[in-house]
């Protein structure tokens, strides 16, 4: 599960700098930022439950 969350944050930021590069695709970079965020808070909830779930 930690390589999923990785791989997508790793898609996330890619697609965050091709918007920003790229003047018309502004829209690409703020949808990047978003679900990166997203992720980086779901994978930090996910390992938070699981190590509570383990004590």
């Amino acid at each position: 599960m930690l390589t999923v969350i990785v791989i997508l944050l790793i898609v996330w930021a890619i697609l965050a700098v091709v918007g920003f590069a790229i003047k018309g695709l502004l829209w690409l970079a703020i949808i990047g930022i978003i679900l990166f965020l997203g992720t980086l808070t779901f994978g930090f909830v996910r390992r938070n439950a699981r190590r509570k779930k383990a004590v």
